[in-house]
C-alpha cells in the first residue's frame, strides 16, 4: 500500500547519537572569541577552562565540594581513568545493560583483571538495582546509549554506602537529573547532550572519590595520562583548568557558547524539559502504531535522549536488513542522518532526543518514519 510521501522535512536531519546535533542556529561564527594559536596554559587559556568548569558546576547543580576536570578521550577516557585510578581497593560490581557498560565489564575482568561480581540484563531491560551491593564499588552507566535504557532515578543507591559509585552519566548529563549525593565518579562528554565537539571528557569526584584516591595505590602501573594523583595527593590543577593533556581551545569555546545556549534554555530543567518533549513526541507515535514500539519494556526506564525503536511487524522477513533499509531512505531523502541501531544492538532504529534537538524536527521526522516503513514494506513483498 504506497503512502503519499510527506509534506514537510526536518529543518535539521542530524538525529545521531554523537556527536549530536549542535545548539539551534548554530554558527561558526560564534566561535570566533576562541584563544587559537595561544597556549592553554596562558591566562586566557586557564580563564576558558575554568569557565567551562564553573559553568559545568551551575547548570547541573554539582556540589561545591565535588572536583571537575576536564579530561582526555571523551567520556571512555574519563571513564577508564576513573576505573584504573579508584578500582582494586574493594571488591567491586560491573553493572551492565547495553554495549557500553558491557565494555566496562570487559575493560575491568579482562585488563585491571579484578574478580568482579557481574551484572547483566538483557537489551530493553535493567539490572535489578536491589539486588547491588553498595558496600562494594560499583559501576554502571545511567543511560544505556545504545539499548534506550535509563536508571530512573538514584532510590536504590543508599546514602550510607561503603563503597563507590562509578556512573558514565555521558548521554544522562545535562538531560537528567542526576542526585550527585549518590554518585562518587561520574562521567561525560560534550559531543552528548550539548552537542559539543569531540576528543573532551569530564570528570566529576565526590569528597569520597578523591578520599580514596589518597588513600589508595593500584597494584597496576598507572599511564600518565590517567594519572590523578602526586606523592598521595590529588593533582588540584586538573580539576580548575590546568589539563593532564593539551585541549583544544576551539572545543573550548563550542563548549562555554553551548553551556550559554542551556542557560537561555533555562538551564538544566529547560533541557530536560526540551529532551522530554522530544522523546514523548515518539513515544506517543509508537503508542498509536502496532508495527513500531520502544525497545525499553519498561516506561520508567525510557531514555528521554538515545530513544532506541524496534520494528514489530509480523510481515518482516529480516529484522536486520529492513532497519538498516528504513535508515538508508531516510538518510537518502534527507530527512534523518545516522539512526540506524548501534552495530551491537537488537535491529532497529536510535533517534537523539537531546535538548538541542528541536521538537518541530521530531515532529516532522515521524511521518517519513511511516513512510519508509511502509515504503521497504511494499519493496519485500
Amino acid at each position: 500500500m504506497a503512502m503519499t510521501v510527506p509534506a514537510t522535512r526536518p529543518a535539521n536531519p542530524r538525529f545521531s547519537s554523537g556527536p549530536c546535533a549542535k545548539i539551534p542556529n548554530f554558527s561558526l561564527d560564534l566561535l570566533a572569541d576562541a584563544p587559537l594559536g595561544r597556549s592553554h596554559r596562558a591566562a586566557i587559556g586557564k580563564e576558558k577552562l575554568k569557565a567551562a568548569i564553573e559553568g559545568t558546576r551551575e547548570i547541573l547543580g554539582i556540589p561545591a565540594d565535588y572536583k571537575i576536570g576536564i579530561v582526555p578521550a571523551s567520556d571512555t577516557g574519563a571513564v577508564e581513568m576513573a576505573m584504573w585510578s579508584l578500582l582494586g581497593a574493594r571488591g567491586v560490581e560491573m553493572l551492565a545493560w547495553e554495549s557500553f557498560g558491557a565494555g566496562w565489564v570487559s575493560d575491568v575482568v579482562k585488563q585491571l583483571k579484578l574478580d568482579a561480581t557481574v551484572k547483566t540484563a538483557d537489551y530493553g531491560q535493567i539490572v535489578d538495582f536491589a539486588t547491588v551491593d553498595f558496600n562494594k564499588d560499583v559501576v554502571f552507566t545511567w543511560n544505556g546509549t545504545t539499548s534506550g535504557v535509563r536508571l530512573p532515578n538514584g532510590n536504590a543507591i543508599p546514602a550510607t554506602r561503603e563503597g563507590l559509585t562509578i556512573c558514565d552519566a555521558t548521554s544522562a548529563a545535562f538531560a537528567m537529573d542526576l542526585p550527585w549525593d549518590k554518585l562518587d565518579a561520574t562521567t561525560f562528554s560534550w559531543q552528548k547532550v550539548l552537542g559539543g565537539e569531540a576528543a573532551h571528557g569530564i570528570l566529576v569526584l565526590s569528597p569520597r572519590a578523591v578520599e580514596r584516591l589518597e588513600s589508595y595505590t593500584p597494584a597496576w602501573p598507572m599511564p600518565k595520562i590517567f594519572r590523578l594523583t602526586k606523592g598521595g595527593k590529588l593533582i588540584e590543577g586538573i580539576f580548575v583548568g590546568e589539563t593532564i593533556n593539551t585541549p583544544s581551545m576551539l572545543a573550548v569555546e563550542d563548549y562555554l557558547v553551548a553551556l550559554d545556549w542551556a542557560r537561555s534554555v533555562g538551564g538544566l530543567q529547560g533541557l530536560i524539559a526540551r529532551a522530554t518533549a522530544n522523546a514523548q513526541t515518539i513515544w506517543t507515535f509508537c503508542d498509536e502504531r502496532p508495527w513500531i514500539a520502544n525497545l525499553a519494556e519498561d516506561p520508567a526506564t525510557r531514555s528521554n535522549t538515545s530513544v532506541c525503536l524496534k520494528f514489530t511487524d509480523s510481515r518482516i522477513a529480516d529484522g536486520a536488513s529492513f532497519a538498516k533499509a528504513v535508515a538508508k531512505r531516510l538518510e537518502k531523502e534527507g530527512v534523518a542522518f545516522d539512526i540506524g541501531a548501534y552495530r551491537d544492538a537488537p535491529a532497529g532504529l536510535r533517534i537523539w532526543c537531546g535538548g538541542t534537538v528541536e521538537q518541530a524536527d521530531i515532529a516532522a521526522l515521524l511521518p517519513w518514519l511511516e513512510y519508509a516503513f511502509t515504503a521497504e514494506l511494499d519493496a519485500q513483498a
